[in-house]
């Protein structure tokens, strides 16, 4: 490294990581745009992307071409490098688990399903997905900066525990973070320089799936962003501000899928009666639908199938999510009161009803609360197919984005 280089390179330190999320999260294409994102020099700005190329995490275009008809000097194109290292993804759930490696950019460069039953043991069920991973990782031959785990229950910090997987026959208070950080350590999943096992962190599925979102899917560019979606089981809730996980005191914040919204409804789990988390689940649309789901499938999948193919042909279908549509309105415009956020993701079976019949949802959640009523808060459904995968990543490559070196050099 040239010692021009080095002094800009001393300069841009401290721009390292915020360059690297404006890459990863597709704000910055160019070298041109890096730099008025920055506010640094163009020169610093190329020392920057320069040390970024060389940690693998991104391409640099060395010869850049103006598009035709453009005026003015061409700015060098910016990517994350698809050959560059990856972050080990696993989420659990009521139906089973899944296993995927994710680069930069939220990009899924390998995944691989695992069992349909979850076992009662949470450190068996933990040591399988892990298992998986680690084999996806000798098989791709990819460098490894992380892994993450996304459950379906709050995560209770600093401590790491499962305060309430409802829906899994683990008793509450499992250890998830830590039993996943010695599966790592079993299964030898190790960090850039082999020497050591990965940091393993662990967090609820919606939370992660949000995050997800905000980065690289339909929440991008909003500041306060709400997110509700339907698990296998149950429904949950996560909110984004100005970019940061809003996980409440400890980690228990947005357990949405206990509000009321039909007080002589389903009996709940938690002891109420009518609650989201009932009303507006897969269980509740096949129950409402009088239709049997099949033993064998996914019961998520299989009940935005049947909404997404048989809404507008089906009558009892139609009525049923109806219900479920009018539910979630309920449940929504709630929250739009409190929170008042600038935009709405809908995930899971959530996103199939918003796909059916987006007018009916929207008109609900405006009648019903007063922000909603001075302004139209956008519904959307969500973009990624993966997305609490790709969110238990992110949680991976937070160090990273943090402090490139740091993470990758020591």
């Amino acid at each position: 490294m040239t010692p021009t280089r080095t002094t800009r390179l001393e300069r841009g330190r401290s721009a390292l990581g915020p360059a690297l999320e404006l890459v990863h999260t597709g704000q910055a294409p160019t070298r041109a745009v890096l730099t008025a994102e920055l506010g640094v020099t163009r020169a610093t700005a190329g020392a920057v992307a320069a040390e970024l190329e060389s940690l693998g995490l991104i391409t640099v275009d060395a010869h850049p071409t103006a598009p035709v008809g453009s005026q003015g000097r061409p700015s060098h194109r910016l990517a994350v490098d698809p050959a560059g290292p990856v972050a080990l993804a696993a989420q659990i759930h009521a139906d089973g688990y899944r296993a995927a490696l994710v680069g930069l950019g939220g990009r899924i460069v390998a995944t691989a399903p695992g069992c349909g039953t979850v076992d009662a043991d949470p450190a068996q069920v933990i040591s399988e997905v892990v298992g998986v991973g680690a084999e996806l990782l000798r098989s791709t031959g990819r460098r490894c900066v992380g892994a993450g785990l996304a459950v379906p229950s709050a995560v209770a910090e600093p401590e790491g525990t499962a305060l309430n997987p409802l829906h899994l026959t683990w008793e509450a208070g499992a250890p998830v973070r830590d039993t996943f950080r010695t599966c790592l350590a079993e299964a030898d999943v190790t960090g850039q320089t082999g020497d050591a096992p990965v940091t393993g962190f662990a967090a609820n599925d919606l939370n992660v799936a949000a995050l997800a979102e905000h980065r690289h899917g339909a929440g991008r560019g909003a500041r306060h962003l709400l997110v509700v979606g339907t698990g296998h089981h149950g429904v949950g809730g996560a909110l984004v501000l100005d970019g940061r996980l809003h996980t409440g005191s400890s980690g228990l914040a947005l357990e949405v899928g206990h509000l009321t919204v039909d007080p002589e409804g389903r009996p709940c789990h938690c002891g109420s009666r009518g609650c989201l988390d009932v009303e507006t689940d897969p269980v509740a649309l096949f129950d409402a639908a009088g239709r049997e789901a099949d033993s064998g499938t996914s019961l998520l999948t299989q009940a935005a199938e049947l909404v997404r193919t048989e809404y507008d042909t089906d009558p009892g279908v139609r009525e049923a999510a109806g219900r479920l549509i009018d539910r979630l309105g309920l449940g929504l415009a709630g929250l739009v009161n409190i929170l008042n956020p600038d935009r709405i993701v809908l995930a899971g079976l959530h996103r199939a009803l918003v796909e059916a019949d987006g007018d009916r949802l929207r008109g609900v959640v405006a009648d019903r609360s007063l922000w909603g009523r001075s302004g139209s808060v956008p519904v959307l459904p969500s973009e990624l197919e993966h997305n609490s995968l790709v969110g238990a990543a992110e949680l991976a490559w937070q160090p990273v984005l943090d402090d490139p070196i740091g993470a990758l050099r020591g």
